[in-house]
């Protein structure tokens, strides 16, 4: 077996379950738990393994709005803009994107108002940040 190969169902493993125990990782991965505890040390030393996180359905919680919102940025404010947008608490997420805009962010609020408040307030008054597109997420569906 390949060390891609043994990495790669290593990993495909915790994506699918963040919480497996090693064991558990070892049986699915078909590898020995000294064999998982020593890639994944690898791979969170590489910085391949970020973290750890839980999948959230909206739906499921009471009192909380998420949108994915595609922001977009004047190039030359791009750096700045970053990382004033990295500061605001109510995103739980900033990714860089090849999409229809430049960066896209996970936002999080009580409520509708509370988020578009974020999104006008916050997002849109970030130096350099010249729209912001909201998507509502309303159902997870995997």
């Amino acid at each position: 077996m390949s060390v891609e190969s043994t990495e790669r169902r290593i990993l495909s493993v915790l994506e699918e379950d963040a919480q497996a125990s090693y064991a558990e990782i070892a049986d699915r991965a078909e590898v020995s738990k000294p064999t998982v505890r020593k890639y994944i040390k690898k791979l969170e030393e590489e910085g391949v393994i970020v973290g750890y996180s839980a999948d959230i359905d909206p739906k499921k919680l009471s009192g909380q709005s998420i949108a994915m919102v595609g922001i977009d940025v004047a190039s030359e404010r791009y750096v700045e803009a970053t990382r004033q947008l990295s500061d605001i608490d109510a995103l739980e997420s900033l990714y860089t994107s090849s999409g229809d805009h430049m960066l896209m962010a996970e936002v999080r609020a009580t409520d509708g108002n509370s988020l578009a408040a974020v999104i006008e307030d916050r997002i849109l008054e970030t130096d350099g940040v010249t729209a912001a597109h909201p998507s509502f997420l309303q159902e997870r569906l995997k």
